[in-house]
């Protein structure tokens, strides 16, 4: 047992580990820091997490837990350097019902590209969901090759099993919080989409929640062979095996730093790794057939979300973030946008296929066109298809609203949606994409979309028909909401008998 030094003031829970207490906030009670699990360093390095021990006294709960060693993107390293090493905590908001009030429970999973990510960004902050009367949780989980890496000796997709053992904190200790452990909803984004689909086709995660929400879907799924070649290579740039014997003693962010120089050179290995040697996708969840037995899609087509309400969605724009990132916009040539429909577009014709259906599309809209529908937005779509098809219920979405940050650079890209469903227009890094002062517009949108979130979180209704293989109706969120048949038809046929199949190495 390890001892807490107690505050003078602030709400207490009582949870199986011990007492913790947190902070009022704006009519919220809010809980930060709260461990899950034991840190996962020294001889648990590499491993299951393992269950947090328990304390004496009251455990202080107002900061956020260190966030878990990371890669090097958008700078969110510098967040994890001198971070102290127990990683893997959680955050809950309550309107403060008191145990038995059986209020729907929200847990957020974030993206990042299973690489990055931490709980304690500002865009995260769940008080304006709470104050809507949900409970809401938020965690840390381990990312990059700590999380997916495929070392010999170390179980597969530690970073999901992470993710489990969050969920199996919130159905033991969240009634103490004014949760009900049977109105469990997941909901994440981008990376944080895919581990929810990758959840669905769990037994372990089975039961651990009710209704789910992917907004995104990360469509990147590797087999065993391709994530143990890229873990050998990441391992090799440390003069080491890829064995938890051989990387047990490597610092944390010596391990990222390594696979960061993988990532920025993976495009020399592409006639090994694929289209992720394209995209820079060094990590992602591995079908190994043990804690992740087959593909999301597989699973949900063979019934294994049947009883679990989807909500599944993607925005218009989503790639292009990334253009705008990578310096691109409105400089693709011919010459590059046919590269990318050789290399994403599915099929023999797929390229054909995009020109034609097409016709009039500038090499920027194909080059974007493509990339948004292989890595996002078709994944989400065949989730739901899927899901449909296999006699259970999903209601689809598409953000078409256009940020208005930089002049309207960015479209309806990638992360708009997350702003909008948290309801944190002026804060963290998504504030750029909403502009330095939100507009009631924005406001308003961001209103709808948190109440069809927390309407599906109670009682499974966002407020629009499901979707099936008819009529195929979708939700639009613009500024106009409205609710169309089919909006990506083309794309949708095009890719429609494509199998999103494990991403394998290459002879």
């Amino acid at each position: 047992m390890t001892g807490a030094v107690s505050e003078p003031s602030g709400p207490e829970v009582r949870t199986q580990a011990g007492t913790v207490r947190g902070s009022r906030e704006a009519d919220v009670a809010v809980f930060r820091g709260i461990p899950f699990a034991e840190p996962p360093v020294g001889e648990l390095r590499f491993a299951a997490p393992r269950a947090a021990r328990g304390w004496d006294g009251v455990r202080p709960a107002l900061s956020y837990g260190p966030p878990p060693p990371q890669g090097g993107h958008f700078g969110m390293e510098a967040l994890s350097q001198d971070a102290a090493d127990d990683w893997l905590t959680l955050n809950v908001w309550t309107p403060e019902s008191g145990p038995g009030a059986g209020l729907p429970v929200m847990v957020w999973i974030q993206g990042g590209a299973y690489t990055i990510g931490t709980s304690a960004l500002p865009e995260y902050d769940g008080g304006r969901l709470a104050r809507a009367g949900a409970v809401v949780v938020t965690f840390n989980y381990r990312v990059g090759p700590e999380g997916f890496g495929q070392f010999a000796g170390a179980p597969a997709n530690r970073g999901l099993l992470d993710q489990i053992a969050a969920l199996e904190w919130v159905r033991d200790n969240i009634r103490a919080f004014g949760g009900a452990p049977d109105r469990v909803t997941v909901f994440g984004q981008s990376a944080g989409a895919g581990s929810i689909a990758a959840l669905l086709a769990m037994p372990r995660a089975a039961g651990l929640f009710g209704r789910a929400v992917a907004q995104s879907v990360q469509g990147t799924f590797f087999a065993p062979e391709l994530a143990a070649d890229i873990a050998a290579a990441c391992a090799a740039e440390l003069g080491r095996k890829p064995t938890v014997g051989d990387l047990r003693t490597v610092a944390p962010a010596r391990l990222s730093a390594a696979c960061d120089a993988v990532g920025a050179t993976m495009d020399r290995h592409a006639s090994r790794w694929g289209a992720v040697a394209h995209r820079t996708i060094p990590v992602a969840p591995v079908v190994e057939g043990d804690t992740l037995p087959v593909t999301p899609w597989q699973a949900v087509a063979g019934g294994a979300a049947r009883g679990i309400p989807l909500l599944v969605g993607h925005t218009r724009d989503e790639q292009r973030l990334f253009t705008v990132i990578d310096g691109l916009l409105g400089q693709v040539s011919p010459e590059q946008a046919g590269t990318a429909l050789r290399r994403f577009a599915p099929g023999p014709d797929g390229a054909r296929r995009y020109r034609d259906g097409f016709p009039s599309a500038s090499p920027d809209e194909l080059y974007e066109r493509v990339q948004s529908d292989w890595l996002f937005r078709m994944p989400s779509l065949h989730l739901a298809e899927a899901q449909a098809a296999a006699g259970g219920r999903a209601h689809v979405y598409e953000l078409t609203w256009p940020a208005p940050g930089m002049d309207g650079v960015f479209g309806a890209c990638h992360g708009l949606d997350v702003p909008l469903v948290f309801g944190n227009l002026d804060r963290g890094q998504p504030a750029v994409l909403i502009g330095d002062a939100p507009s009631p517009g924005a406001e308003i949108l961001s209103a709808r979309m948190r109440a069809a979130w927390t309407a599906f979180a109670a009682d499974g209704d966002p407020g629009w028909p499901a979707y099936d293989g008819d009529r195929r109706l979708v939700q639009l969120f613009d500024t106009r909401p409205a609710v169309t048949a089919d909006p990506e038809r083309t794309s949708r046929l095009i890719w429609q008998d494509h199998t999103f199949s494990p991403l394998a190495l290459r002879p």
